[in-house]
């Protein structure tokens, strides 16, 4: 591994976050941010069994969107623009934060943790969060740190041990959305135990002039332990198999409808494009594609203890709610079908020639995905996100459904191919959600595992 900068700038721009690896990485791809990022390392069906049977670093999600919101009245700000509550959030713990629009529309989400009483820290929340309080005029301070630090995911069953052995200490007491202090390297970072995949899983926050040093550092420590470095390609995937529906992935949010902040994001030097790429049978109507936090499976979110930013709505689809979240194993014999078109004479199907749609769209901006899924050729759902998963050795996506369409079996058809061009109604089954069921991070014991260093007084 090459640790130099110079090496990198010489080919390309390269992520100050991630450390260049020129003969570790089998593809570099650059997205709509200013340098490369690794898309793939060792593999896409090797970096996807990490987060089941050893562990996984990942930094690609840099530079992650940070907003700090402190002072007097920060929680009335909070409190009035998220649909959580905030009557019980001890300091050194975190939630997953919701937007909404007045309609009730995800907005935006994320991660939001308490640092002092006054003090929160956002990630993956701007640009609305800022945007939200910049507009408003509560007594706090609002304030970017977006690229100023790093964020790295630490994730899968050998996880606790090699972050323990990366710093020395019993890190046992760091429950689920718990955060506190530690060091490795020498150098002082926040952990939080939180992850995307499924399995025990946790973040590390620090300064980016730290980046490089502890991403080494910890892959260093998970040698021993089967680590893996995890592109872009795999991370997308498990977002899939975990049951958690990602904005730019799995739905848009539906930025474009307000006009007021399209304005705002293009006058503070935002890159966003509207509208978006939209791929797949649900055609080109943007707006089939927004989701509201019951139906994304978020409804014990929602807290009604407060005002709030689109209460109304929600109450409404709380107490009514008309689609569900669910994931779909496809057909095989259908894939299969699909795979032959192309060795037949005529038009072929769209192929299913990746494991997933988060390749990149080279330039085309962010793509959406999502296809018709149909019971007795009657519109009952949304799919997204399709993803192979080589664990289970079965194609999955996530799929928005009417509730009476919604049981455990019940068997439907994903409408597979672009409107105008040949298509296929590829059969598909309602299966648990989340799909990846075992030893989950939210009920994992970690007091089975040994602490492999000393507890710090």
């Amino acid at each position: 591994m090459a640790d130099s900068k110079e090496a990198p700038n010489k080919v390309f721009p390269h992520s100050p976050f991630v450390p260049y690896d020129p003969t570790g990485v089998s593809l570099y791809v650059c997205d709509n941010r200013p340098f490369a990022v690794p898309y793939e390392y060792t593999g896409w069906r090797d970096e996807q069994m990490s987060w089941k049977k050893t562990c996984y670093i990942h930094g690609n999600l840099n530079p992650s969107p940070t907003y700090r919101i402190h002072g007097p009245d920060a929680v009335k700000f909070l409190s009035d623009h998220l649909v959580n509550t905030f009557e019980n959030f001890p300091v050194g713990t975190g939630k997953h934060g919701i937007m909404c629009t007045e309609e009730g529309l995800n907005m935006m989400d994320g991660v939001i943790i308490r640092v002092a009483e006054d003090d929160f820290i956002t990630y993956w929340m701007a640009p609305y969060i800022a945007y939200s309080f910049e507009k408003s005029s509560y007594n706090a301070t609002g304030e970017t740190l977006t690229g100023k630090g790093f964020l790295f995911q630490i994730g899968g069953p050998r996880a606790l041990e090699v972050l323990e052995t990366a710093s020395g200490e019993c890190l046992h007491d760091v429950g689920m959305m718990d955060h506190r202090m530690i060091s490795i390297d020498g150098r002082k970072m926040r952990i939080l135990r939180v992850g995307m995949a499924g399995s025990l899983a946790y973040e590390l926050h620090g300064t980016v002039k730290d980046a490089w040093p502890v991403y080494s550092a910890v892959f260093n420590a998970g040698r021993a332990y089967g680590i893996r470095k995890l592109g872009m390609r795999a991370y997308m995937m498990n977002h899939t198999e975990d049951g958690f529906p990602q904005a730019y992935y799995h739905f848009p949010y539906p930025w474009g409808e307000d006009k007021a902040f399209a304005q705002w994001v293009i006058k503070n030097g935002g890159g966003w494009k509207w509208p978006p790429v939209l791929a797949g049978s649900m055609g080109q109507d943007v707006k089939l594609r927004y989701r509201n936090p019951v139906e994304l499976s978020w409804a014990k979110m929602i807290k009604f203890d407060h005002d709030f930013v689109g209460r109304a709505a929600l109450e409404k689809e709380v107490a009514h709610p008309q689609r569900k979240m669910v994931t779909l194993e496809w057909n095989v014999d259908d894939i299969m079908d699909v795979h032959r078109s192309q060795f037949e004479p005529g038009e072929h199907y769209l192929p299913i020639d990746t494991p997933s749609h988060s390749y990149p769209t080279q330039g085309a901006g962010q793509k959406y995905w999502a296809d018709q899924v149909l019971k007795g050729g009657k519109l009952v759902g949304i799919s997204s996100g399709r993803a192979y998963s080589y664990y289970y050795r079965q194609m999955i996506s996530l799929c928005s459904i009417d509730v009476a369409e919604g049981d455990m079996g019940n068997e439907v058809a994903v409408l597979w191919g672009e409107p105008g061009t040949r298509q296929k109604e590829i059969r598909a089954t309602v299966s648990r959600f989340p799909y990846f069921n075992e030893n989950r991070n939210e009920v994992f014991d970690v007091g089975q595992i040994p602490c492999v260093a000393p507890k710090v007084k």
